[in-house]
């Protein structure tokens, strides 16, 4: 029905807002179905840039699935990185890194952390108030990867901040000092 909408909209005029929604609406049923290859070659086939980037926009501001997310993220920061304002090019990027991390922790728990996923910080500190160690572990290179060269609104002394942080917590042990009588 998407592909015929669209052959309809090649042939005929369509309001631009109509032809976003459609497209939109599209892409969201393409990234649902995990149809990635499929998705990239709809925003391809769109000519005007314009176009293209609102429905991007609109579909990552949809909050789709983790790997529509990440492809969304991944898409808005490759193809329209000048476009962008810089609180909305960190909001994205702090998204990509967030759904980057959510991929390493192990499958069953993701569902636990994606409403963190544009916060990887607040997710880190998440998990180590869990105390998933080993996962902090892997989600701290994985940002320490990421973070290499790029600005989006924390750094990676920001994250040894927060691990310096709770390594202090767990080493205060409150207790009472008693005197040894003779």
């Amino acid at each position: 029905d998407y592909e015929l909408c669209e052959e309809w909209g090649c042939l005929y005029p369509v309001p631009r807002e109509d032809l976003i929604n459609l497209h939109r609406e599209h892409l969201l049923h393409l990234l649902e179905k995990g149809d990635m290859e499929k998705a990239l070659q709809l925003l391809q086939r769109i000519e005007d840039p314009g176009i293209c980037l609102a429905i991007s926009e609109q579909a990552l501001d949809q909050h789709p699935n983790l790997a529509a997310s990440h492809f969304l993220a991944d898409y808005l920061t490759a193809h329209f990185y000048a476009s962008l304002t810089t609180a909305r090019r960190n909001e994205i990027q702090a998204l990509y890194m967030g759904s980057k991390v959510l991929l390493t922790l192990p499958e069953h728990s993701r569902v636990n952390y994606f409403h963190l996923s544009s916060r990887p910080l607040l997710m880190l500190e998440q998990l180590l108030m869990n105390m998933k160690v080993d996962w902090v572990a892997v989600a701290v290179q994985t940002l320490h990867h990421l973070l290499a060269g790029q600005e989006i609104g924390f750094t990676v002394e920001d994250i040894d901040n927060l691990l310096s942080k709770y390594a202090e917590k767990a080493l205060n042990f409150p207790f009472a000092l008693k005197e040894k009588r003779s």
